[in-house]
């Protein structure tokens, strides 16, 4: 079967680990580590960066496994989804301000992960390209800022002087600083010169 996805899996309590590891497999995907504490997942993560990694709210350590999918989230930028048995709402509190991409109440038939671990891909996914292309936007209207303005340029050759102190052709300046490619033709102006044999204007 493909492999759909590499996961870790935090999960304390080893025989639910063990069933957990072979329901994944049995769906296509792939189980990269286990870890049992909140420590140990960050560490896994930060060592295997997987794709999805399912995290038990109750992971016994320094720290439980809210605290670790907030350090994962913030120090990787990998999606979490919490599998739990427990569902006060100072814990369901905690675990929304790290922004998880699920939740799986314990216990859960196999469809109910596979869905939610799909979606979870997929929503990653869909953030990581919104992000790209506002980066994007970003860049460009930096670009475009660039070509506004007064630009300093030379009265006999026309070279325009950059922010650095360079100078070149008002079509290379251009081209660095904004997505525009240049053809080259005549004017109709020009053109009626050259029909004429006169030089086209410089």
């Amino acid at each position: 079967m493909t492999n759909r996805g590499r996961i870790i899996l935090a999960e304390n309590n080893s025989s639910f680990a063990e069933e957990m590891k072979e329901r994944l497999s049995a769906l296509g995907y792939t189980v990269l580590a286990v870890a049992e504490t909140g420590p140990e997942a960050v560490q896994k993560t930060d060592e295997l960066r997987p794709e999805l990694v399912l995290v038990d709210m109750q992971l016994n350590g320094v720290f439980d496994g809210i605290e670790a999918a907030d350090q994962i989230r913030a120090g990787f930028q990998i999606p979490v989804v919490y599998l739990t048995d427990f569902s006060d709402e100072y814990s369901i509190q905690r675990a929304k301000i790290t922004d998880p991409f699920g939740y799986l109440f314990k216990p859960f038939k196999d469809r109910e992960l596979e869905i939610t671990i799909e979606m979870a891909l997929y929503r990653f996914s869909m953030q990581q390209e919104r992000e790209g292309l506002i980066r994007e936007l970003q860049e460009a209207l930096t670009e475009v800022r660039r070509l506004s303005g007064l630009l300093p340029m030379c009265l006999s050759c026309k070279k325009i002087r950059d922010d650095r102190g360079y100078w070149s052709r008002v079509e290379e300046y251009i081209q660095k600083y904004s997505r525009a490619k240049f053809t080259h033709g005549y004017c109709p102006d020009c053109a009626r010169k050259f029909a004429q044999g006169l030089p086209p204007t410089p």
